[in-house]
């Protein structure tokens, strides 16, 4: 018998919850080089990345990505604008974070 835990699997609406409960401490948020210069292309900021992180609606389902973290992508409506976030969530023993892998 292995004492390791079973991992349990996460729906679209805990996923989405634990991502806006970190969400709401931007320090917490990792902006990856791909998704600042998507932000850049797209003319999105960081203001609008957080409101869809902390506020949207789940649009494509929570899956593990490669690193076995957990993923989804948020949209919001924001000054007229559709944001999409694609984001996983990291936990570590420092707490969670949310790598946010691209923006469009």
């Amino acid at each position: 018998m292995t004492d390791e835990p079973t991992p349990f699997r996460l729906n679209d609406r805990n996923l989405r919850r634990l991502i806006s409960e970190t969400a709401r401490d931007s320090e917490r948020v990792y902006l990856t080089p791909h998704s600042t210069q998507r932000m850049r292309q797209r003319k999105i900021d960081s203001d609008q990345v957080l409101d869809c992180l902390r506020n949207g609606v789940v649009s494509e389902s929570a899956h593990t990505n490669f690193q076995g973290n957990w993923q989804c992508t948020l949209t919001r409506l924001n000054a007229g604008d559709e944001i999409s976030v694609a984001a996983a969530l990291e936990r570590a023993e420092n707490g969670d974070w949310i790598i946010v892998i691209t923006v469009f």
